[in-house]
């Protein structure tokens, strides 16, 4: 059987695209074991060579599929930054614009039906990925938005010496808490989650608002 120790193609972005898609169907619905490299080119509709030579194995095909959810989800924290955060607001407009943001990425990517997929792919199949609590996201939507802090400390909007540090509270305190609270930071589908966000939000500008 093929591994990943051969030299993989790159090959065509469509059938790669159609077998990361059969794939990730295949495994939320049969489950990783059931699921079989012939089934996964038989729904991409390519050959199980071509699955091989692209993936190598069954395992690195599963990490390519939450690799491939990850990087999405991250395409969409980056939009909601930029839609919301690329431009200074003034001192007046912040809070309603940290809102927004954390509503955005509490609706638009937690909320989302990609968040969910990656989700249960990460707990069902941890055994099969390289490590336990394997994240393809890593720390890339939290440096993001440390960027955008620093951006509002240079300006003089907030208090950031470790920006780093105050993403992460950000998160914790905004759409982490209404994950931990109520398992899900949807608020079109739970309207509990916007008044935990904005109490986030204040508590987060009560530590990070400059002192006059």
């Amino acid at each position: 059987m093929p591994t990943t120790t051969k030299t993989l193609r790159e090959g065509s972005a469509p059938k790669r695209a159609a077998i990361l898609t059969a794939a990730r169907d295949l495994f939320l619905a049969d489950g990783f074991d059931r699921s079989s490299v012939d089934a996964v080119a038989a729904r991409a509709q390519v050959s199980k060579r071509t699955v091989y030579d692209y993936f190598g194995d069954k395992r690195t095909l599963l990490q390519a599929v939450v690799d491939a959810v990850g990087h999405s989800l991250i395409t969409t924290v980056r939009r909601t930054l930029d839609d919301t955060l690329a431009d200074l607001p003034g001192a007046a407009d912040l809070e309603d614009t940290l809102v927004t943001f954390a509503m955005r990425i509490s609706t638009d990517m937690l909320g989302s039906a990609e968040y969910a997929t990656l989700q249960r792919l990460v707990r069902a199949e941890s055994g099969h990925l390289p490590h336990r609590g394997y994240n393809s996201m890593a720390d890339t939507p939290d440096e993001a938005l440390a960027e955008r802090f620093a951006a509002l400390g240079a300006a003089g909007l907030l208090d950031v010496p470790d920006a780093r540090l105050a993403a992460d509270q950000f998160i914790a305190l905004t759409f982490g808490v209404a994950l931990d609270r109520l398992g899900s930071a949807n608020a079109t589908q739970d309207t509990r989650v916007r008044p935990l966000v904005v109490a986030g939000v204040r508590t987060f500008l009560r530590a990070y608002r400059p002192r006059s």
